[in-house]
Protein backbone atom coordinates (compact mmCIF):
# COMPACT_ATOMS: atom_id res chain seq x y z
CA UNK A 1 0.00 0.00 0.00
CA UNK A 2 1.51 3.33 -1.03
CA UNK A 3 0.75 5.69 1.85
CA UNK A 4 1.23 9.42 1.53
CA UNK A 5 2.59 11.37 4.53
CA UNK A 6 0.08 12.48 7.13
CA UNK A 7 0.06 15.37 9.57
CA UNK A 8 -0.33 14.99 13.33
CA UNK A 9 -1.21 17.77 15.77
CA UNK A 10 0.49 16.49 18.91
CA UNK A 11 -0.93 19.21 21.20
CA UNK A 12 -4.30 20.94 20.78
CA UNK A 13 -6.96 22.05 23.27
CA UNK A 14 -10.12 21.27 21.32
CA UNK A 15 -12.00 20.97 24.62
CA UNK A 16 -11.78 24.69 25.38
CA UNK A 17 -14.88 26.79 24.86
CA UNK A 18 -13.13 28.70 22.04
CA UNK A 19 -14.26 25.77 19.85
CA UNK A 20 -17.83 25.48 21.08
CA UNK A 21 -19.31 27.28 18.08
CA UNK A 22 -17.60 25.24 15.34
CA UNK A 23 -15.75 22.25 16.83
CA UNK A 24 -17.11 19.81 14.25
CA UNK A 25 -16.12 22.15 11.43
CA UNK A 26 -12.62 22.62 12.88
CA UNK A 27 -12.11 18.86 12.99
CA UNK A 28 -13.39 18.53 9.43
CA UNK A 29 -11.05 21.28 8.19
CA UNK A 30 -8.17 19.40 9.76
CA UNK A 31 -9.23 16.14 8.11
CA UNK A 32 -9.43 17.85 4.74
CA UNK A 33 -5.83 19.09 5.17
CA UNK A 34 -4.49 15.61 5.96
CA UNK A 35 -4.42 15.89 9.76
CA UNK A 36 -5.16 12.34 10.87
CA UNK A 37 -4.47 12.47 14.59
CA UNK A 38 -4.93 15.14 17.28
CA UNK A 39 -3.79 14.80 20.89
CA UNK A 40 -5.79 16.86 23.39
CA UNK A 41 -4.05 17.35 26.76
CA UNK A 42 -6.01 18.26 29.87
CA UNK A 43 -5.23 21.24 32.07
CA UNK A 44 -7.42 20.37 35.08
CA UNK A 45 -9.77 17.55 36.04
CA UNK A 46 -12.78 19.13 34.31
CA UNK A 47 -10.90 19.60 31.05
CA UNK A 48 -9.40 16.12 31.29
CA UNK A 49 -12.94 14.75 31.29
CA UNK A 50 -13.84 17.03 28.40
CA UNK A 51 -10.82 15.77 26.45
CA UNK A 52 -11.91 12.17 27.04
CA UNK A 53 -15.42 12.98 25.84
CA UNK A 54 -13.98 14.39 22.62
CA UNK A 55 -11.75 11.34 22.21
CA UNK A 56 -14.88 9.20 22.37
CA UNK A 57 -16.67 11.43 19.86
CA UNK A 58 -13.94 11.83 17.20
CA UNK A 59 -11.91 8.84 16.00
CA UNK A 60 -8.76 10.89 15.38
CA UNK A 61 -8.73 12.58 18.79
CA UNK A 62 -6.74 11.09 21.66
CA UNK A 63 -6.33 12.52 25.15
CA UNK A 64 -3.68 13.20 27.75
CA UNK A 65 -4.65 13.77 31.37
CA UNK A 66 -2.83 16.03 33.79
CA UNK A 67 -2.94 19.18 35.87
CA UNK A 68 -1.35 22.25 34.28
CA UNK A 69 0.96 24.17 36.64
CA UNK A 70 -1.40 27.17 36.58
CA UNK A 71 -4.20 24.86 37.77
CA UNK A 72 -2.16 23.10 40.46
CA UNK A 73 -2.92 25.25 43.52
CA UNK A 74 -5.37 22.69 44.92
CA UNK A 75 -3.48 19.57 43.82
CA UNK A 76 -3.90 16.86 46.50
CA UNK A 77 -3.71 13.09 46.87
CA UNK A 78 -7.37 12.99 45.84
CA UNK A 79 -6.49 14.80 42.60
CA UNK A 80 -3.86 12.17 41.89
CA UNK A 81 -6.35 9.35 42.49
CA UNK A 82 -8.79 10.90 40.03
CA UNK A 83 -6.06 11.31 37.42
CA UNK A 84 -5.06 7.67 37.87
CA UNK A 85 -8.67 6.63 37.20
CA UNK A 86 -9.00 8.88 34.14
CA UNK A 87 -5.70 7.61 32.74
CA UNK A 88 -7.15 4.10 32.46
CA UNK A 89 -9.32 5.24 29.55
CA UNK A 90 -8.17 3.39 26.41
CA UNK A 91 -7.66 6.62 24.44
CA UNK A 92 -5.34 8.22 27.00
CA UNK A 93 -1.85 8.28 25.48
CA UNK A 94 0.13 10.53 27.86
CA UNK A 95 0.19 12.39 31.17
CA UNK A 96 -0.03 16.13 30.58
CA UNK A 97 0.16 18.84 30.26
CA UNK A 98 2.25 19.18 33.38
CA UNK A 99 5.25 21.31 34.28
CA UNK A 100 6.21 24.71 35.66
CA UNK A 101 5.03 28.21 34.70
CA UNK A 102 6.69 31.22 36.29
CA UNK A 103 5.30 33.72 33.77
CA UNK A 104 1.77 34.06 35.13
CA UNK A 105 2.72 33.68 38.83
CA UNK A 106 -0.66 32.13 39.59
CA UNK A 107 0.61 29.29 41.78
CA UNK A 108 3.49 29.17 44.24
CA UNK A 109 6.52 27.56 42.56
CA UNK A 110 6.91 25.04 45.38
CA UNK A 111 3.32 23.86 44.85
CA UNK A 112 3.88 23.66 41.10
CA UNK A 113 6.98 21.54 41.68
CA UNK A 114 5.08 19.26 44.06
CA UNK A 115 2.33 18.67 41.49
CA UNK A 116 4.89 18.06 38.76
CA UNK A 117 6.89 15.53 40.78
CA UNK A 118 3.76 13.62 41.78
CA UNK A 119 2.48 13.49 38.19
CA UNK A 120 5.89 12.38 36.91
CA UNK A 121 5.60 9.52 39.39
CA UNK A 122 2.14 8.67 38.05
CA UNK A 123 3.43 8.63 34.48
CA UNK A 124 6.24 6.26 35.45
CA UNK A 125 3.79 4.03 37.33
CA UNK A 126 1.41 3.81 34.36
CA UNK A 127 4.05 3.66 31.63
CA UNK A 128 2.77 6.78 29.87
CA UNK A 129 5.01 9.52 28.43
CA UNK A 130 4.74 13.06 29.79
CA UNK A 131 3.85 16.31 28.04
CA UNK A 132 5.89 19.06 29.69
CA UNK A 133 4.91 22.74 29.86
CA UNK A 134 7.77 25.13 30.68
CA UNK A 135 7.39 28.89 30.62
CA UNK A 136 10.13 31.07 32.11
CA UNK A 137 11.15 27.97 34.07
CA UNK A 138 13.49 25.94 31.88
CA UNK A 139 16.23 25.67 34.51
CA UNK A 140 13.98 24.25 37.23
CA UNK A 141 12.17 21.98 34.78
CA UNK A 142 15.51 20.60 33.62
CA UNK A 143 16.63 19.95 37.20
CA UNK A 144 13.45 18.06 38.03
CA UNK A 145 13.43 16.00 34.83
CA UNK A 146 17.12 15.12 35.16
CA UNK A 147 16.57 13.81 38.68
CA UNK A 148 13.44 11.93 37.62
CA UNK A 149 14.93 9.97 34.71
CA UNK A 150 17.97 9.07 36.80
CA UNK A 151 15.98 7.85 39.80
CA UNK A 152 15.82 4.15 40.67
CA UNK A 153 12.02 4.39 40.79
CA UNK A 154 11.91 5.57 37.19
CA UNK A 155 14.44 3.03 35.94
CA UNK A 156 12.33 0.20 37.38
CA UNK A 157 9.10 1.59 35.91
CA UNK A 158 7.28 0.47 32.74
CA UNK A 159 7.87 3.93 31.25
CA UNK A 160 11.61 3.22 31.13
CA UNK A 161 10.86 0.63 28.42
CA UNK A 162 9.07 3.13 26.15
CA UNK A 163 10.79 4.53 23.01
CA UNK A 164 10.71 8.04 24.53
CA UNK A 165 9.80 9.28 27.98
CA UNK A 166 8.36 12.73 27.32
CA UNK A 167 8.08 15.82 25.16
CA UNK A 168 9.03 19.43 25.81
CA UNK A 169 5.98 21.04 24.27
CA UNK A 170 6.09 24.47 22.56
CA UNK A 171 9.84 24.29 22.85
CA UNK A 172 11.53 27.64 23.48
CA UNK A 173 14.91 26.68 24.93
CA UNK A 174 18.47 26.80 23.67
CA UNK A 175 20.76 24.18 22.17
CA UNK A 176 21.99 23.12 25.63
CA UNK A 177 18.41 22.28 26.65
CA UNK A 178 17.91 20.47 23.34
CA UNK A 179 20.88 18.23 24.09
CA UNK A 180 19.70 17.67 27.65
CA UNK A 181 16.28 16.62 26.35
CA UNK A 182 17.89 14.15 23.97
CA UNK A 183 19.95 12.78 26.87
CA UNK A 184 16.74 12.26 28.87
CA UNK A 185 15.26 10.40 25.89
CA UNK A 186 12.74 13.19 25.30
CA UNK A 187 11.44 14.65 22.05
CA UNK A 188 10.63 18.28 21.23
CA UNK A 189 7.46 19.78 19.80
CA UNK A 190 7.17 22.99 17.79
CA UNK A 191 4.18 25.09 16.84
CA UNK A 192 3.09 28.48 15.54
CA UNK A 193 6.09 30.53 16.74
CA UNK A 194 8.26 28.89 14.05
CA UNK A 195 6.34 31.02 11.53
CA UNK A 196 6.86 34.33 13.38
CA UNK A 197 9.20 36.65 11.52
CA UNK A 198 10.82 37.90 14.74
CA UNK A 199 11.55 34.41 16.13
CA UNK A 200 15.16 34.60 14.96
CA UNK A 201 16.67 32.45 17.70
CA UNK A 202 14.16 29.70 16.96
CA UNK A 203 14.84 29.95 13.23
CA UNK A 204 18.56 29.52 13.90
CA UNK A 205 17.94 26.57 16.21
CA UNK A 206 15.58 24.53 14.05
CA UNK A 207 18.10 23.33 11.41
CA UNK A 208 20.20 21.95 14.28
CA UNK A 209 17.38 19.76 15.63
CA UNK A 210 17.00 16.04 15.01
CA UNK A 211 13.92 15.29 12.92
CA UNK A 212 13.75 11.87 14.55
CA UNK A 213 13.09 13.66 17.86
CA UNK A 214 10.59 16.25 16.63
CA UNK A 215 6.79 16.52 16.62
CA UNK A 216 4.45 19.21 15.30
CA UNK A 217 1.72 20.93 17.29
CA UNK A 218 -0.62 23.89 17.22
CA UNK A 219 -1.40 24.42 20.94
CA UNK A 220 -4.71 25.69 19.56
CA UNK A 221 -6.53 27.91 20.31
CA UNK A 222 -3.24 29.63 21.21
CA UNK A 223 -0.07 30.55 19.27
CA UNK A 224 -1.72 31.00 15.90
CA UNK A 225 0.86 30.87 13.08
CA UNK A 226 1.48 33.56 10.48
CA UNK A 227 -0.41 34.69 8.43
CA UNK A 228 -3.38 34.10 10.76
CA UNK A 229 -2.01 35.75 13.91
CA UNK A 230 -4.73 37.58 15.78
CA UNK A 231 -7.30 34.88 15.10
CA UNK A 232 -8.04 31.64 16.92
CA UNK A 233 -5.66 28.81 16.17
CA UNK A 234 -6.95 25.37 15.13
CA UNK A 235 -5.52 21.98 14.10
CA UNK A 236 -5.58 22.67 10.35
CA UNK A 237 -2.78 25.20 10.91
CA UNK A 238 -0.30 22.45 11.79
CA UNK A 239 0.26 22.42 8.02
CA UNK A 240 1.77 25.93 8.26
CA UNK A 241 4.10 24.79 11.03
CA UNK A 242 5.25 21.89 8.87
CA UNK A 243 5.92 24.12 5.88
CA UNK A 244 7.91 26.63 7.95
CA UNK A 245 10.14 23.92 9.42
CA UNK A 246 10.65 22.41 5.97
CA UNK A 247 11.77 25.76 4.58
CA UNK A 248 14.19 26.35 7.45
CA UNK A 249 15.67 22.86 7.06
CA UNK A 250 15.81 22.84 3.25
CA UNK A 251 13.39 19.91 3.01
CA UNK A 252 10.02 19.29 1.41
CA UNK A 253 6.96 19.61 3.65
CA UNK A 254 6.16 15.97 2.81
CA UNK A 255 9.51 14.85 4.23
CA UNK A 256 8.94 16.79 7.44
CA UNK A 257 5.35 15.52 7.70
CA UNK A 258 6.46 11.93 7.26
CA UNK A 259 9.28 12.11 9.81
CA UNK A 260 7.42 14.05 12.49
CA UNK A 261 4.31 11.89 12.15
CA UNK A 262 6.42 8.75 12.50
CA UNK A 263 7.88 10.21 15.71
CA UNK A 264 4.44 11.12 17.06
CA UNK A 265 2.88 7.74 16.33
CA UNK A 266 5.77 6.00 18.06
CA UNK A 267 5.81 8.44 20.97
CA UNK A 268 2.10 7.96 21.71
CA UNK A 269 2.14 4.22 21.00
CA UNK A 270 -0.25 4.57 18.06
CA UNK A 271 1.81 3.05 15.25
CA UNK A 272 -1.00 0.69 14.22
CA UNK A 273 -3.91 3.12 14.45
CA UNK A 274 -3.73 4.71 10.99
CA UNK A 275 -2.79 1.79 8.76
CA UNK A 276 -6.16 1.57 7.02
CA UNK A 277 -7.02 5.27 6.92
CA UNK A 278 -6.75 7.18 3.63
CA UNK A 279 -4.06 9.85 3.65
CA UNK A 280 -4.63 12.88 1.50
CA UNK A 281 -2.14 15.70 1.64
CA UNK A 282 -2.65 18.03 -1.28
CA UNK A 283 -0.26 17.80 -4.21
CA UNK A 284 0.75 21.42 -3.63
CA UNK A 285 1.70 20.58 -0.05
CA UNK A 286 3.60 17.40 -0.93
CA UNK A 287 5.82 19.12 -3.48
CA UNK A 288 6.08 22.65 -2.09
Amino acid sequence: MNVLPILIDSHCHLDLDDFDADRDAAVERARAAGVRLIVNPGIDLHHCRQALALAEQYPEVYAAVGIHPNSSADFTAATLDQLRTLARHPKVVAIGEIGLDYYWQKVDPAQQAFALRVQLGLAAELGLPVIIHSRDSNGDVATLLEAWVQSDEFRRSPLAARPQFGVLHAFSGDLALVQAAYDWNFVLSLGGPVTFKNARNLHTLIPQLRLDRLMLETDAPYLTPHPHRGTRNEPVHVELVCKAIAELCGLTPAAVAEQTSTVALRFFGLENQLVDQPHALSADFRHA
